[in-house]
């Protein structure tokens, strides 16, 4: 497989490849959507929500985690999980601004 030249592009449309990657696997939206559901940050076990092994879960958690859409803290043994508000407004934007761009009536192409 080729190594992406990130660099050629720019910081947008890495930022965009980049969450929509974290965003391609359907236990990622899965979780998101349990802690958007639950309203609060999360200290249980997402393994019963999700039907996916701890060590899975964990992994998928840190994936969202690395690009900011969730935020944990540690309390006690565990770490909770909550949706990082004023990260998740800055990708909506980010997708918004994105995925609002239209083609003029003039394009004649197909």
């Amino acid at each position: 497989m080729g190594v992406t030249k990130s660099e050629i592009f720019t910081v947008g449309q890495n930022e965009i490849s980049s969450i929509a990657k974290v965003l391609g696997h359907p236990a990622r939206i899965a979780i998101l959507e349990h802690l958007f559901k639950i309203d609060s940050c999360i200290c249980g076990d997402l393994v019963d929500e999700i039907g996916l092994a701890q060590p899975t879960i964990s992994q998928h958690l840190k994936e969202l985690k690395k690009i900011g859409l969730i935020k944990g803290n540690i309390e006690g043994t565990s770490v909770c999980y909550c949706i990082d508000k004023e990260n998740w407004s800055a990708m909506k934007t980010t997708f918004s601004t994105f995925l609002d761009k239209d083609l003029e009536d003039t394009n004649t192409c197909c």
